[in-house]
């Protein structure tokens, strides 16, 4: 035959061709997985504040912002927004957002099945 040696009882072929569907068969596996994806964003944006002492003017600035971010920042359906700073400097609002699809917001829920003891830390680099 072309390029195989058999042995007497044939078990040599036999097993090359069993690892050669085995192969082919983890190949098209590979092929047909399709990875996981999810998005998970952070946004940092600013708006200015007409009053920044009027709580009210504030709060509506934050809402504008954040509805400004999820509308046109980002080009995903969002399932979590989690509004992780928010500065007042003078007449300007600086805010920080971390947005994430359905699957990201997964990845979170898993992350909560940390103890109480586990206390979260602010990391400034």
């Amino acid at each position: 035959m072309w390029g195989r040696r058999a042995g007497r009882d044939g078990s040599s072929s036999t097993g090359i061709q069993g690892l050669r569907r085995l192969a082919a068969a983890f190949s098209v596996l590979l092929l047909a997985a399709a990875p996981a994806r999810a998005y998970l964003v952070e946004v940092t944006t600013s708006v200015s504040v007409a009053d920044s002492e009027d709580q009210d003017a504030v709060r509506t600035a934050l809402l504008n912002a954040v509805d400004d971010v999820l509308t046109k920042a980002i080009a995903f359906p969002p399932a979590l927004v989690v509004l992780t700073s928010a500065t007042l400097v003078n007449a300007r609002l600086y805010i920080r957002l971390l947005v994430a699809d359905e699957d990201g917001a997964k990845t979170f829920d898993e992350l909560e099945g940390g103890g109480p003891e586990e206390q979260p830390a602010e990391l400034r680099i």
